[in-house]
């Protein structure tokens, strides 16, 4: 099996609505961001397959070694080895690849956020920084094009977030700004023994709508120079809110069930976006 092979396998697998959009791209930039997809998975692996943190950190020391290794030309994993070629052709920063790690790591210790503020740290790290590589594959002339990506990343984690409070509470973990919980009347403790109550609902109607906030934000932000380049992201954008509005049609029931759009469904949004864009 070849690298490239690796890496289309890794996201094939994954099911993730990302894999829709990639369908459409030019072959050498589909098996770039295909690689660097599937160089996000394997880290995002290590720290929700491990259950030991010792043996996540020190996977994930070992990551940080192979991507290293990518700029010397000689990692060992088959998805470093297929990302060589790619940061030579686009240019990528080998520090926004560490920052990825960061992310997944912030994952080993931090189980809450106080505020969005800080919650933003982490999306920045596992969503924006991909966004911001991303857009160097995808190519771009006007650098407010580097915003859009940012702010996309934003919403896209968010919305993550929003999907997956149920699935992530089994993990022991809570993305939900506890100041906003507070806010609404919502105890941790109700998130975690997944108990739904009206006061839960309005804190996910608020969540979803700063999400929306920030896929406007985006939107704005893009120029139309690099609407055509960048229209991979307008498709991945399309799948998610299209989600974000399957989860507030369901009444927000995200602690006990996982809310997705069929194959089908995320291939036809795929094309038609394909098509407006």
């Amino acid at each position: 099996m070849t690298p490239d092979q690796y890496c289309q396998d890794k996201a094939v697998q994954s099911g993730s609505s990302f894999y829709y959009s990639f369908m459409f791209l030019p072959p050498d930039k589909r098996r770039a961001i295909t690689a660097l997809y599937a160089f996000c998975r394997e880290v995002d692996d290590v720290v929700d397959e491990c259950s030991d943190e010792n043996v996540a950190r020190t996977t994930l020391a070992w990551w940080r070694t192979q991507v290293a290794a990518i700029y010397e030309g000689t990692p060992q994993h088959p998805v470093c080895q297929a990302l060589v070629p790619v940061v030579r052709e686009f240019s990528l920063p080998q520090e926004q690849l560490h920052e990825i790690i960061d992310g997944m790591e912030m994952d080993l210790t931090q189980h809450t956020y106080a505020d969005f503020k800080a919650l933003q740290l982490y999306c920045y790290r596992v969503a924006s920084v991909v966004g911001l590589l991303a857009a160097e594959i995808f190519g771009y002339t006007d650098r407010k094009t580097l915003k859009y990506a940012h702010d996309l990343g934003i919403a896209f984690q968010l919305t993550n977030i929003i999907r997956d409070v149920g699935e992530d509470a089994r993990r022991g973990r809570i993305y939900l700004p506890l100041d906003e919980l507070q806010q609404f009347g919502v105890h941790t403790g109700d998130i975690l023994d997944a108990k739904e109550s009206d006061s839960f609902h309005k804190l996910m109607q608020f969540q979803i709508e700063r999400a929306q906030h920030f896929y406007r934000q985006a939107f704005e932000q893009l120029p139309g120079v690099d609407r055509k380049a960048q229209r991979t992201g307008l498709i991945m954008a399309a799948i998610y809110r299209a989600t974000l509005d399957e989860v507030l049609a369901s009444g927000c029931h995200v602690l006990k069930e996982r809310i997705s759009l069929t194959p089908l469904r995320k291939l036809w949004l795929a094309y038609k976006t394909w098509l407006k864009s």
